[in-house]
């Protein structure tokens, strides 16, 4: 269920009145499609109803639709709790604050990407957390599309494997993030960061620990820079057949190790990572993610 600015906050209910004025009087596959064909929910009477009725069926209906509303709430909740930051600058009347995260700074191939995003005021989409919290790939993909389609404006930037060999992996993490935030349409007037600040970048910004999972622009970011990087790397899968780049997305996992072995490193692998510098019989330079 997503909310919008129009209504972030309240839950609708459904009235007991009008169409169904007698539950009693209609059977389970109607009283299902009415209740669980949109997402409004029931009022209290209409529950105490529903809870009453003789038909088993029909009180198994008002247990789900109770546990449903609850899981509502508690979204509702979390997502509320998910703008803190935003909430609080929103007070002050800046309007127009993005979050900003990268995407692929552990893996051995391919670019490190980074998204930038502002988000509609009050902004509400169901599901919308860290990237590395939803696991299911599909998922992923339909929340970025909804972002996208919600945004005030949004931009993905990159810093490609030889820029990661010549300045180290964090800088070209940042490089992505200083692109994305370039590439806005639109200039913010704050900016909210995962673990850091940007250099070089003129708007007034914050960094948050753990940011994609406590900021709404920030995890809006965090999808929107893992969805592109893992699309891109499904396209290198196909340029590099045999790799495995679609499934480990270049992570280094055993298969992506075994094959790095087996094969010799390609053109879009990062030389100076320990595991590529040794399938190129050469001395690691960036044994560390972070240094």
């Amino acid at each position: 269920m997503d909310w919008n600015e129009a209504g972030t906050a309240a839950i609708k209910t459904q009235s007991s009145a009008g169409s169904m004025k007698s539950y009693s009087e209609k059977t389970v596959k109607e009283l299902r499609e009415y209740f669980l064909s949109g997402d409004a929910f029931p009022t209290a009477a209409a529950l105490s109803e529903l809870e009453r009725d003789t038909r088993i069926a029909v009180r198994r209906l008002a247990v789900l639709l109770k546990r449903r509303k609850l899981e509502y709430q508690r979204e509702n909740q979390r997502l509320n709790q998910l703008l803190r930051y935003e909430t609080e600058l929103w007070a002050q009347g800046i309007l127009f604050i993005a979050g900003v995260d990268e995407a692929g700074m552990a893996p051995l191939a391919g670019p490190v990407f980074a998204a930038a995003v502002i988000l509609p005021r009050r902004y509400k989409l169901s599901g919308l957390d860290d990237s590395k919290k939803i696991l299911n790939e599909g998922r992923r993909e339909q929340l970025a599309l909804q972002i996208k389609k919600d945004a005030v404006c949004w931009a993905v930037g990159r810093a490609d494997e030889e820029e990661i060999d010549r300045i180290n992996i964090y800088q070209s993490g940042l490089l992505a993030m200083r692109r994305a935030v370039e590439g806005l349409s639109r200039l913010p007037e704050y900016i909210l960061v995962d673990a850091r600040t940007i250099p070089h970048c003129p708007h007034p910004q914050k960094g948050i620990i753990h940011g994609d999972a406590l900021s709404a622009s920030i995890a809006a970011a965090s999808i929107i820079a893992k969805t592109t990087r893992d699309a891109h790397m499904t396209e290198m899968d196909i340029l590099y057949p045999g790799y495995g780049l679609a499934a480990h997305k270049g992570y280094p996992t055993p298969d992506h190790l075994r094959i790095l072995k087996e094969r010799g490193p390609l053109p879009i692998h990062r030389k100076t990572f320990a595991p590529v510098r040794e399938a190129l019989s050469f001395q690691p330079v960036q044994s560390e993610l972070f240094r």
